[in-house]
């Protein structure tokens, strides 16, 4: 049977909050959208992105990232890059050997994309499990975790060939009972965080930022990547009150939860604080909805600085930053009205305080 047959139903949606029965019910029901190369059971990109992930992680099925992941398949990370599907065999069993009863909860996958080009999909993710095996830090601990993340993939006919992840590590820490800061200094880098040229904000030395005007958000990338830009590189923080609705509610690091201008306001400048030259790319974007229902964006992003500023991570080490991050945003209204913005924070603290390997 031709994979570009019809379609007839459209494509999973989690403005609709489908739940795991609703993905196992459609299983090998036929496709919702043209999937070529793609195993028949998946009926569009969201139910491949999520049962491939129950598939590997609740029923154990960890083989099968053989079928699902590129032999080649580059992962990324805030502490490094991963490369070949081997390495996902071995991280995936070490995961599940942590916590045995590890439950992966898909909360939302914004995506773009075709069967030609590929897809690209943004799977927000919260996980919760019982440390009951050992882990790099030590042994069983008995503690319950709960966290949360981003796990981004372009996928080509039923391989996903490159990933990025991004989790929220130091509430993990901190719930099996560890301080993240100790094992951060306890850490070794392969690498030395010193040993950077200029983070490039500005466009040439000594030359103001560029301010962006921002777009309607019937052009919603636009109008997320705009505010992001402005706010982050242009440091105009009264985006946040412009263009962010009075009862914004932003889900951050560290299990943090933000509500409305203030606190939001206070979490942007504290960050610039304590990293005066920070810069932002943003790497990737996509979205789905429409002006009745609302626009989800996600964003993929990149965050470089310098800690010369006092704050939450610590006294100035003068090191250099690298963060892989991710937001998505909900619009309704013409304003931004939810959120949630995730980098690794741990990776971050062992960057500032890890000892250098040599």
């Amino acid at each position: 049977m031709d994979d570009r047959a019809q379609a007839p139903l459209p494509v999973f949606d989690f403005a609709d909050r489908p739940d795991m029965a609703d993905f196992e019910r459609a299983a090998d029901t036929g496709r919702r959208q043209p999937l070529a190369g793609y195993d028949p059971d998946y009926t569009d990109i969201v139910d491949y992105i999520v049962r491939c992930t129950h598939k590997i992680w609740e029923e154990k099925g960890i083989g099968l990232i053989y079928t699902h992941y590129g032999h080649n398949a580059i992962v990324h990370y805030s502490s490094g890059i991963m490369y070949g599907r081997e390495g996902m065999v071995v991280n995936t069993l070490q995961r599940q050997a942590a916590y045995a009863d590890r439950r992966a909860y898909a909360d939302d996958v914004i995506w773009s994309g075709n069967e030609q080009d590929g897809f690209y999909t943004s799977h927000r993710v919260s996980s919760l499990g019982t440390n009951t095996g050992y882990t790099e830090f030590g042994p069983p601990t008995g503690r319950k975790i709960q966290r949360w993340g981003f796990a981004d993939c372009f996928s080509v006919r039923n391989k996903i060939v490159e990933e990025w992840l991004m989790s929220d590590a130091i509430t993990e820490l901190r719930q099996m009972g560890y301080d993240p800061l100790k094992l951060a200094h306890a850490s070794v880098l392969p690498w030395s965080p010193h040993t950077h040229g200029e983070v490039d904000r500005l466009p040439t030395g000594q030359q103001a930022p560029e301010f962006h005007d921002v777009p309607s958000p019937d052009d919603p990338q636009a109008f997320v990547r705009a505010i992001l830009l402005n706010l982050w590189n242009a440091r105009l923080v009264n985006m946040v009150r412009e263009h962010y609705a009075p009862g914004h509610v932003a889900f951050v690091p560290d299990s943090r939860k933000l509500y409305g201008h203030g606190d939001y306001e206070n979490f942007v400048i504290t960050l610039l604080a304590s990293f005066p030259d920070l810069a932002m790319t943003i790497d990737h974007q996509c979205f789905l909805g429409d002006e009745r229902r609302g626009y989800r964006v996600a964003t993929r992003f990149t965050l470089q600085g310098t800690h010369e500023g006092y704050g939450p991570y610590g006294a100035p080490t003068r090191r250099r930053i690298f963060l892989i991050g991710g937001s998505h945003h909900i619009i309704r209204g013409g304003q931004i009205v939810q959120e949630w913005t995730l980098f690794d924070e741990f990776a971050l603290l062992k960057q500032l305080h890890a000892r250098v390997e040599g």
